[in-house]
């Protein structure tokens, strides 16, 4: 861990002249340059008054200016990163959960989180790209009079860097604190499971606003002073020129993408022997044994599956680079936090005994903001409970064999079922809705819903989806609604989320 644990210290040890941050048909920006455009934001937030620990939401499209604004927010205030494709009623629900204290947007760029904030008294503070670059180089709309010169305080290794939410089972999204300690520790942790240094590059094709590309593929670069090629998202038509524009080493992502990259493999030959990775790795959602054996024959390279959430800062475990060995279907060897098999009272389990996964470790979350009975239920003994089910086979490699917790995860996105239960229930013809896990063959998890309509009351299932869909994120919108005289009963006579789409024929 660095010196000084925080973002701007981790990026402050390194080589000033090194490349940290390059995108596509832009010149680079160094290490030094990268540091002075932090400085000049936390100028521009502390003319704002904005503090320590004060939640800054970014609503950015994806690219180097997004990850620029989240390390130098970050380094300052709480950075609060939110998917810019949410609906106004979401945007409405996070700015004032968070009791945001800035917005920052693109110029330019319209979004309905501009009505809410103004709705809201959230001041909004325009982002303006720099028209001649380089990446990552950009200015702050600010009226307010300029900070003093000199370096402006930055906030220390136990402030709050990072918040995001995570869904849960209730319908109301968690508050995850992230402190400077738990970023800078997991992507040492991550630079030290992939044996990252100044020669690597990273595509990412991650979104800005989740764990695994904030953490996963930006932190984890600029800790081992190797660079980042920052995309505007993913997109399996422009892949292959990225890849071959960026000279890059290695890419992470999630398995739909991987399984979307396959698709044009064989069209880009040329790219794939002319830019040889050194690794590819997988995270968010389970990986498809096969799907991992056709990755590493298409591009001549070991693929790490590995396993991480928000609460843990991302990494958990991680399948080794060679010599080690990687086992396809498990999540590979504990890789940052220690990693244990509790049973419901918070005692180890044997090798080989199937319990409940949990972890602690300077990457772990201190606890969820303001939420005593989520911090209660999600806390044993010292230890973190990640809700999934799982086992350690003889040499120490981690099995996910079911979960506990409800939340779908749709390709890497998590979601709520109570979220959808109530944008459904807001329906007038409908008396009883259940959200619920359907197995999908490329997102490992699709939504679906079962409806019991009021007595005399008519809807189809388009006219559902669509009724969602002017509520809810599009991702969020079941994919199956359907209509039932009664929700199935699971064992204990009550509905259950968990084993419905089995109950229902439909897996």
């Amino acid at each position: 861990m660095p010196t000084d644990a925080t973002v701007r210290g981790l990026i402050a040890e390194g080589d000033p002249a090194r490349i940290a941050i390059v995108a596509p048909g832009m010149t680079p920006l160094s290490r030094g340059g990268l540091l002075q455009q932090i400085d000049a934001v936390l100028g521009v937030l502390r003319a704002l008054g904005i503090k320590f620990n004060d939640r800054v939401a970014i609503v950015l499209p994806n690219g180097p200016d997004m990850a620029v604004a989240f390390l130098a927010v970050a380094s300052g205030a709480t950075a609060a990163p939110l998917n810019p494709a949410y609906r106004e009623g979401e945007f409405d629900f996070y700015l004032g959960d968070l009791e945001a204290k800035l917005l920052v947007v693109q110029a330019g760029i319209e979004s309905p989180v501009r009505a809410v904030a103004q709705r809201r008294g959230v001041p909004i503070l325009e982002l303006v790209p720099a028209a001649d670059g380089p990446a990552g180089r950009f200015n702050l709309n600010c009226e307010q009079k300029p900070a003093p010169k000199g370096v402006p305080s930055c906030a220390g290794p136990d402030d709050a860097a990072l918040v995001l939410h995570t869904s849960g089972t209730t319908s109301r999204p968690k508050q995850v604190p992230l402190t400077h300690r738990n970023l800078v520790a997991s992507a040492g942790h991550i630079r030290a499971t992939l044996a990252l240094g100044p020669q690597d590059r990273c595509v990412n094709i991650m979104p800005l606003f989740h764990i695994h590309g904030l953490i996963g593929a930006l932190l984890s670069s600029l800790s081992a002073e190797a660079s980042i090629f920052c995309t505007p998202g993913f997109n399996a038509l422009k892949f292959f020129a990225w890849l071959d524009e960026a000279e890059a080493t290695w890419y992470t992502a999630v398995p739909t993408m991987h399984q979307a990259i396959l698709a044009r493999a064989e069209r880009n030959r040329e790219v794939i022997q002319r830019r040889r990775l050194r690794f590819i790795r997988s995270s968010s959602s389970s990986l498809p044994p096969p799907v991992m054996a056709e990755l590493e024959a298409t591009f001549g390279c070991p693929v790490l599956e590995s396993y991480g959430m928000t609460e843990a800062s991302h990494q958990m475990t991680s399948n080794p680079l060679p010599p080690k060995a990687r086992k396809p279907g498990t999540v590979g060897l504990a890789a940052g936090p220690e990693v244990a098999i509790l049973d419901g009272e918070g005692n180890r389990l044997p090798q080989g005994e199937e319990g409940e996964v949990c972890i602690r470790g300077p990457n772990v979350t201190l606890g969820y903001f303001a939420n005593p009975a989520a911090n209660a239920s999600g806390f044993i003994k010292g230890w973190f409970r990640t809700g999934d089910q799982g086992r350690f086979d003889a040499e120490g490699y981690l099995t996910i064999t079911g979960r506990l917790k409800e939340m779908i995860n749709r390709g890497g996105e998590k979601i709520a079922p109570r979220e959808v239960d109530e944008a459904l229930l807001a329906h007038p013809a409908v008396a009883q809705a259940m959200a619920f896990a359907l197995p999908h063959d490329k997102l490992g998890e699709e939504v679906a819903a079962a409806v019991v309509l009021r007595e005399g009351k008519t809807a189809e299932e388009k006219e559902l989806r669509e009724f969602v869909s002017r509520r809810l994120a599009d991702f969020k919108v079941p994919k199956r609604v359907l209509l039932l005289p009664e929700i199935p009963k699971g064992a204990t006579g009550k509905p259950q989320r968990i084993g419905m789409a089995q109950r229902l024929g439909l897996a």
